[in-house]
This record gives structure tokens, sequence and C-alpha cells, in this order.
């Protein structure tokens, strides 16, 4: 066997197992390859002393300008029926239309790993013109940050971690095997609901709900 022979053979050989390592270990995505993300588990961001065992449930994108249109609305419905429903926000970023959608998140994830999940949530949708369509976000993020006496090197560590990234994802998942596609979407015990932005329509709704699993 010739050396020239050999040689083609062996380059064929590193050929092979190069284009094998790359094709297994190549560039992951976030969402769907590493198995800490499949493991990682939803948000579990709720508020509200549940008396009556109602809960409201938001999938919501904090870029989304209807999330904001409805965000006082649900607030005020949240304050009224603070003590008797449950009131949970699940991420849901639209990141196709929305390019700083997942960032939001990523900001009011690292504020809750500091405890201060509600706060930043609240901020994000306040100030939503402010950040939404800024090239970086993450200035606006950090002052909010400091507004809530975080620490802001942690708060920017955490906003950059895997555990956060793996939570966001996980809601995604969640929203994903629902079906859901817009936001926001609301499910008041496990039925979705298409409430209109009013007070009004989240009262009867809700007014229901608690008449249905209370008798009263």
């Amino acid at each position: 066997m010739s050396k020239q022979f050999l040689g083609v053979i062996v380059a064929i050989i590193v050929i092979f197992f190069g284009v094998y390592y790359f094709s297994s270990h190549g560039t992951k995505t976030a969402s769907t390859s590493n198995s800490s993300v499949s493991s990682a588990k939803p948000s579990d961001h709720v508020e509200g002393q549940g008396s009556t065992g109602v809960t409201l449930v938001e999938f919501g994108d904090y870029e989304c300008p209807f999330c904001g249109e409805y965000y006082p609305t649900v607030k005020a419905i949240v304050k009224q029926y603070f003590s008797q429903i449950t009131f949970q926000f699940v991420n849901f970023p639209l990141v196709t239309i929305h390019p700083n959608a997942f960032a939001g998140a990523r900001a009011a994830e690292a504020a809750s790993m500091m405890g201060q999940f509600w706060q930043m949530h609240d901020l994000l949708y306040q100030n939503q013109n402010q950040w939404v369509s800024a090239s970086n976000p993450l200035p606006y993020f950090m002052l909010y940050a400091k507004s809530l006496g975080l620490n802001t090197n942690t708060f920017v560590k955490d906003y950059n971690s895997e555990a956060v990234n793996n939570v966001i994802n996980a809601d995604i998942t969640k929203g994903n095997n629902l079906g859901i596609d817009a936001t926001p979407t609301f499910y008041l015990d496990g039925k979705q609901i298409q409430p209109a932005n009013s007070i009004t329509a989240f009262q009867t709704l809700i007014n229901a709900a608690i008449a249905k699993k209370t008798g009263k």
C-alpha cells in the first residue's frame, strides 16, 4: 500500500469523525438541547390568598402591547379578589415578533431570585414604552433593579444565568403544550377564557367561578 493511498484513507477517517463530532456536539439551542432545560420546572409566581380555591392564570409577554393594556385591569382585579382567588403569571415571550420579550422575562426571573418578582413584573409593564424598543434593554432593567434595592451585580449575573433561561423555556414549553399562540392568554380554574379588557368582564367570570366552587 502506497504512502499516498494510506494518506488518503487517513484523511477520510479524520473527516468522517470530524463530521460525526460536530453533528453530535455542535451549537445547541437553550430550549431543547440541555438536559437541565428538559428537567427544569416552570415558574411558580402566585399571589393572593385563594380562600375560594379559584385560580386565575395569565400567560404573558412583557413586550406585548396588549398585555401592557390589560396590566392595570388585571392588577385591579387581583387587588379586589386578593383574599378569594390565586393569581399566577407565566412567562410566554413571543420572541418571533417581540425581540426584547425574552429579555424582559429574564429581568423578572432575575429579580425573582432575590425575592422581587412581582415588583419587577410591575415595573416592566409600567415602563413598557421605555425599554421595548431599546437595542439593549439591560441598562433599563438595571435601573429598575437598583430602584428596588437589589444588588445590580447579582441581578446581572442572574439575568445572564442558565437557570433563569431554563425557567423561562420551561414556561414556554408549558404554554406550547396548551396550544397558546397569543398573549395575554387567561385561564380560570383550568379553562381558557377571553375576557374583554374591563374590570366588569373579569368580575363576571370570576364571580361565576367562585359561585360554582363554593355554592355561594
